[in-house]
């Protein structure tokens, strides 16, 4: 059987286009189709490591809808954040550059040729490749070079379906003003929408639909509700880690600061996911909570402006306060690194290049280099015992005393730090959290007054299987399978 292909594009940014995507993929792996995802270009710094590299955790996250182990060919662009203006580029698993967005903006052109590679491979591997958008193909204004959106499409010969999110207001709008502002020979790669994050009776919208078909000549896949499954899964963007609060008011609090350049954030989801826990995002503006009994820093694309950001908003007297009470703190790769006594980047290897004292938390001190650890690694709690496993995506190298009383044996090395008391630890090990052994015994520690009964594993498998129900039952999957098309043979990346 020849390959397949479909493309998921969205009227915006966090429209539901990658757990869409994580949905299509385990549909059809229900139903006995060899499939995979791509993404050609994700910008976020939330990463997982696999064979090769790394690739957006939002493709991790569908890989495993899929049945398959993540490959770096599923995203083989990730830009990674480290300003407001320059960003780290992975491809196909390996950092490339670090450029400014400008510069990055002129030499996409020359990164179609690793896009269309990996895109081909999984085409000669798989019966069905589903692929994701970034952003908006509405974006004409990045239209030239494009290689997230049609810019691909065209090249590779890939239908299109556009899905828009009613949650946001104006998705009539959103869809007909798409096809307005889109080139002729875009638009009709368009098979057809479907509309996402309904809440209520669907057919409250009918005169809705019937209006976006008729300007448009699209047809319309159907409309999918809105899935409180969804927030049993990792979110791709930070934009919607105010929204993700699941046990608020209930059991042992815990806290963490949304810092600018927060990478990995979805280490915290087993956390939000307990039932005994009470997990708390704390914007910018607002004090970390007195009544806490635990912060976390998580990890950052950038320690040292992170810890400018950290002490800019106050937040830096608060850990101090918090940890000088008896509380306890935990920091995840960067946020391990901030709770040591300095942090020397005197390349700017992690950002923009410096020296700064840390918060003193931890008898450490963290030196920055060139050379970046990606890899998956087992283990144990070095306290407990419990099994772990992970992985790790950094730069720097952190030493010092209190690394003499590490968090866990990784494969022989130790990893991480603790304070004397034990009541201050950090690590680089993400994916500690999806463990439940070792979660249950953290949180115990922490003062968690019941034990924890949730399998974090077992319950993302069954958020997954919802998702796919949830948007079997609400779309024509028929169809819209139907519309998934044999890509060009030999797709060129000629302009």
């Amino acid at each position: 059987m020849p390959a397949r292909a479909l493309m998921i594009q969205g009227t915006g940014s966090d429209v539901g286009k990658s757990l869409i995507v994580a949905a299509l993929c385990r549909i059809a792996r229900r139903r006995g189709v060899v499939v995979a995802p791509f993404k050609p270009q994700n910008m976020s710094n939330n990463a997982a490591a696999c064979e090769g590299g790394e690739i957006g955790r939002a493709q991790a996250l569908q890989a495993r809808a899929a049945g398959l182990e993540p490959e770096v060919d599923f995203n083989p662009i990730l830009l990674k954040p480290e300003s407001d203006r320059k960003a780290q580029v992975v491809v196909q698993g390996q950092v490339a550059d670090s450029l400014s967005a400008a510069d990055y903006m002129a030499s996409r052109e020359a990164r179609m040729h690793a896009v269309l590679e990996s895109f081909t491979r999984l085409a000669d591997a798989y019966e069905l490749v589903v692929v994701e958008g970034a952003g908006s193909p509405a974006e004409v204004n990045l239209r030239a070079g494009d290689i997230a959106n049609m810019g691909f499409a065209r090249r590779a010969g890939v239908p299109v379906c556009l899905a828009g999110d009613i949650d946001k207001g104006g998705v009539i709008a959103s869809l007909v003003g798409t096809q307005a502002v889109l080139d002729r020979e875009d638009a009709a790669l368009i098979r057809g929408f479907f509309i996402n994050k309904f809440r209520g009776d669907p057919r409250l919208f009918d005169e809705g639909i019937a209006a976006i078909e008729a300007r448009t000549g699209w047809r319309s896949f159907g409309v999918i509700p809105w899935l409180a499954c969804a927030a049993q899964l990792p979110a791709e963007d930070a934009v919607v880690l105010d929204r993700q609060r699941i046990n608020a008011g209930e059991g042992l609090k815990i806290v963490a600061p949304m810092l600018s350049r927060m990478a990995n954030f979805d280490d915290a989801d087993p956390l939000r996911m307990e039932p005994g826990v009470d997990f708390r995002w704390v914007p910018p503006g607002r004090p970390l909570p007195r009544d806490a009994d635990a912060v976390i820093l998580f990890g950052t694309k950038s320690t040292l402006g992170e810890l400018a950001v950290l002490r800019a908003q106050g937040w830096e007297h608060d850990i101090l306060a918090h940890a000088r009470a008896g509380g306890r703190v935990l920091g995840l790769c960067g946020g391990f690194q901030m709770l040591g006594r300095t942090i020397d980047d005197a390349h700017g290897t992690d950002g923009p290049a410096g020296r700064a004292p840390g918060l003193g938390l931890l008898d450490v001190q963290t030196e920055m280099s060139a050379a970046k650890a990606v890899q998956t690694v087992r283990g144990r709690c070095a306290r407990t015992g419990m099994p772990v496993a992970g992985y790790e995506i950094h730069v720097g190298r952190t030493t010092g005393p209190d690394c003499a009383r590490p968090m866990f044996d990784l494969e022989g090395r130790n990893d991480g730090a603790r304070s004397a008391d034990g009541r201050v630890e950090g690590s680089y090990l993400h994916g500690m959290f999806t463990h439940d052994g070792f979660r249950r015994a953290w949180l115990r520690q922490a003062g968690a007054a019941t034990t924890s009964t949730l399998n974090y594993d077992a319950a993302v498998e069954t958020a997954l299987d919802a998702l796919a129900d949830g948007v079997e039952q609400a779309l024509d999957i028929d169809a819209l399978l139907a519309c998934a098309a044999p890509p060009l043979a030999n797709p060129s990346d000629a302009a």
